[in-house]
């Protein structure tokens, strides 16, 4: 086992030649400068992601899945491309050459050349060109078929961790039939057994019901009495069948889809079980993961159109971070923009609570770089943690390696000009961030191979 700082990461990874139109030092067409080597040559470890498609795409595919929104603007501005925007913009600037083509190549060759080599070429190009020696994987989001955390750490010759979804379980337990009175006990049973082999656990609830949650944790009697309400039926009912809510009875292991709040009691997608949306039983569901003692990721702010983004400030959950802190496990902050700073005053305040900057990254593009550097304003560097959140294309596990290690290398190089802190110190704020704090928090010993 080398130290991660030895394991050369693809020139494409690291902004190199491989990355269109560099020279040896990193220097990029943009003048923005070189990349710090002990953070070009790391290898990451990416605390929250999720695996990618099994298909190839067509261009308003590609398109749909660089965005949040439902529709990319087609209706209300006939001609909108999101290549004309950040993250196209940061695609067409560090994509092509993974592919063999020229930075900012257009749109329609980039995407000819992606066809011909097929998507399994391009997700194992884009994936080992991240750099990545880990991957904690979140399989609770699952519209069409995904890589499984074990062919992403293939695809990518790293390791692989699976998150598990706390709402999906949730949803699976009443589609499998339980009745209200009995739902807090076979949660329980079976998020124990579905997180048997997980890295940790990931609540929605910001987008069902927002952040602000109760802090204590609800009784059995109140579980049963939130999950009547949400059934639609009497705690005693003998089965969701007896529940107008309910249309048919799916698989347990089936993925919620899609990620958007709707209604408490809707029909989800786990085969016709209710949408969960109670912040009891949200609140519920967050304790039973702490009683595992895994750590607990919550979507924090940025998100798509139907998310109430004023409900997703992380200092709504302040009430519950001091209730959970005596429990003793981590509390992992994803995303967080427009409210990374408040994340930040959180992860310091609070000795359990990380944050990151997630999809917020690659979604900024150019300016990633400045949001790399507000989020470390004030968060402690043994609490930030690197997460692409890369969903469906490999592109964006690539993109938000690239534009992370370009933010922390400004940031750190910025610091070293103005002499607040040695190479040394540098050197070892990068291994906090690219690696180690996940694989601290995470219970992974060791660096990565």
């Amino acid at each position: 086992m080398r130290p991660a700082a030895s394991r050369r990461v693809p020139e494409a990874a690291a902004g190199g030649q491989g990355a269109g139109g560099q020279g040896a030092d990193g220097q990029g067409a943009d003048g923005q400068g070189g990349l710090l080597p002990f953070v070009r040559d790391m290898a990451l470890a990416d605390h929250h992601c999720h695996g990618v498609i099994r298909r190839d795409v067509r261009r308003g595919e590609f398109e749909a899945m660089l965005t949040e929104a439902d529709d990319p603007g087609q209706r209300g501005a006939p001609g909108l491309t999101m290549f004309d925007s950040q993250i196209g913009l940061a695609v067409r600037r560090w994509c092509p050459p993974v592919l063999g083509l020229p930075a900012h190549t257009e749109p329609d060759e980039y995407l000819g050349r992606r066809a011909a080599l097929g998507h399994a070429e391009v997700s194992r190009r884009f994936l080992r060109a991240a750099g990545l020696a880990e991957l904690y994987v979140d399989t609770g989001f699952e519209p069409e078929p995904l890589l499984s955390p074990s062919e992403m750490a293939a695809v990518a010759g790293g390791q692989a961790h699976e998150i598990v979804r706390l709402e999906q379980v949730a949803e699976s337990v009443a589609a499998a039939g339980t009745r209200a009175s009995a739902f807090a006990g076979a949660f329980r049973e079976t998020l124990a057994d579905r997180a048997r082999h997980a890295a940790g656990v990931k609540s929605v609830a910001a987008y069902r019901v927002g952040l602000d949650l109760p802090a204590a944790r609800p009784t059995d009697a109140e579980v049963a009495a939130a999950a009547a309400r949400w059934l639609g039926c009497p705690a005693s009912a003998g089965s969701p069948g007896d529940c107008g809510s309910l249309e048919s009875p799916g698989s347990p292991e089936t993925p919620e889809t899609p990620e958007t709040p709707g209604p408490a009691g809707s029909p989800g997608a786990a085969g016709g079980a209710p949408r969960l949306a109670d912040p009891v039983l949200h609140t519920f569901l967050i304790w039973c993961g702490a009683d595992l003692g895994l750590p607990i990721q919550f979507h924090v702010g940025y998100g798509d159109r139907d998310i109430g983004l004023h409900r997703c400030n992380p200092l709504l959950l302040t009430a519950l971070l001091r209730a959970i802190e005596p429990a003793g496990v981590p509390v992992m902050l994803l995303h967080n923009y427009p409210y990374h700073r408040e994340a930040g005053y959180l992860a310091q305040v609070f000795p359990h609570v990380h944050m990151d900057a997630g999809l917020a990254t690659h979604n900024l593009g150019h300016r990633a770089t400045a949001l790399i550097a507000e989020c470390l304003e004030l968060v402690p560097f043994a609490k930030f943690l690197y997460s692409s959140d890369g969903f469906g294309l490999p592109e964006l596990h690539y993109l938000g390696a690239v534009l992370f290690r370009r933010g922390l290398s400004s940031f750190l190089r910025a610091g070293l000009g103005d002499g607040a802190w040695t190479e040394a110190d540098a050197a070892r704020i990068a291994r906090l961030i690219g690696y180690e704090n996940a694989r601290r928090v995470y219970g992974r010993s060791g660096q990565p191979r």
